[in-house]
């Protein structure tokens, strides 16, 4: 009878045990999906909105959206449920593939805006290598980081690691710089600066990192506000004027910023309402969806739906401090991703940074990118099911 007894408290612990672990792991995979699909909502109904400032024919972009959120939430359970070491293993292949597709969208890819950055695939659409070159970016960052997770941090060291890591990430980044695409480029770049922070570089190599630049950045606007001729020769026409319309915003000389600006502040608390976005401003279903959103809904609405987004990037903060030195790469490497484009996103929106032509994650319309915002959420929740097995 006793050892009756002692099997029948065996598996009631268990049990119990098994219980606590499900609703433990279901509590915490809600906490990152909630958010998601409040973006999912808010993107839908911003779309929709913003196809009364476009013409007919991007009278379906919000049905499109609904598809490609679909489809990231398959692609969610799909990297959920599998063994995330046979993407570390192939991790090198992905990334040269990547950087191939890269070169090759420079001769055959579909130009538009004066940019080539999107294969035409028929019946399905466009796709953006360079948005998923991100998410490769941060594996491949992160597995070469934890090759040196232990060793000793001398300046030899370090250097090797550093040259790695940075020539990691520049291959990719000129590559899109011909493209061109000065937002990726600027993504990538903090990915790997705040990895490197993460990683634990001593400080002396940012502080050389901010000299370097400096330097650079002094004689690059020499060039281009005292000798003109010279940088056209040396960068071409059509960067000077890409770097033309990045400085403009200082004089808030652009009709796309003036005109979201106006619509956005004049919609007082509760906005002009569903689908009524006051003046046209250009791209508003993706560079400036903020504005549509805000212009719709007013500052109440506005500041719930930054809430939102900080309330997400906490969840993947709170995530990250648990998780081993690997994985909390990854985790830092995807929330420096999109804290960098929500930032820059909302402040170009509202007159704070240039307008690069960085979209909003999760709710500006885009199939490539949100569905490699998806694989990185699906990655997340994949490290969190790893933590609580």
């Amino acid at each position: 009878m006793q050892k009756k007894g002692n099997i029948y408290k065996y598996f009631a612990h268990n049990n119990n045990g098994d219980f606590m672990y499900k609703k433990q792991n279901y509590f915490s995979i809600f906490k990152i999906l909630f958010p998601l699909v409040c973006f999912m909502i808010v993107s839908i109904i911003s779309i929709y909105s913003s196809q009364f400032l476009l013409s007919a024919s991007y009278n379906t972009l919000y049905i499109k959206q609904i598809l490609w959120y679909v489809i990231g939430f398959i692609f969610i359970l799909l990297i959920y449920k599998i063994n995330r070491q046979f993407i570390y293993k192939y991790i090198d292949i992905i990334y040269i593939f990547f950087n191939i597709l890269l070169l090759l969208v420079l001769f055959f890819g579909s130009s538009t805006n004066g940019s080539r950055c999107w294969f035409s695939v028929p019946f399905i659409g466009s796709f953006q290598p360079s948005e998923f070159m991100k998410v490769v970016l941060i594996i491949m960052l992160s597995k070469t980081l934890s090759k040196y997770e232990k060793m000793k941090k001398t300046f030899k060291n370090e250097l090797i690691l550093i040259t790695k890591c940075i020539i990691i990430t520049l291959i990719p980044c000129i590559l899109i710089f011909l493209e061109p695409d000065t937002g990726l480029i600027l993504i990538y770049l903090s990915i790997l600066m705040i990895m490197l922070f993460i990683y634990g570089i001593r400080y002396r190599w940012f502080i050389s990192f901010i000299v370097i630049i400096g330097i650079m950045a002094t004689i690059f606007f020499t060039l281009f506000f005292k000798y003109q001729d010279t940088f056209i020769k040396i960068f071409s026409t059509s960067f000077f004027y890409r770097i033309d319309r990045l400085i403009g915003f200082k004089n808030k000389d652009s009709m796309q910023l003036t005109n979201a600006l106006a619509s956005l502040g004049s919609a007082g608390l509760f906005g002009y309402g569903f689908k009524n976005t006051p003046i046209y401003f250009p791209e508003p279903h993706t560079d400036f969806i903020f504005a549509v959103f805000s212009s719709n809904f007013g500052f109440i609405c506005s500041i719930i739906l930054i809430l939102l987004i900080i309330y997400f990037d906490l969840q993947l903060i709170i995530i990250s401090s648990k998780c081993n030195f690997n994985d909390k790469l990854i985790i830092t490497g995807i929330l420096s991703m999109l804290l960098f484009q929500q930032v820059q996103n909302i402040s170009m929106n509202i007159g704070l940074l240039p307008i690069t032509g960085i979209t909003l994650p999760f709710i500006s319309y885009g199939g490539s990118s949100l569905i490699s915002y998806m694989i990185t959420i699906g990655i997340i929740l994949n490290i969190q099911r790893k933590k609580t097995i």
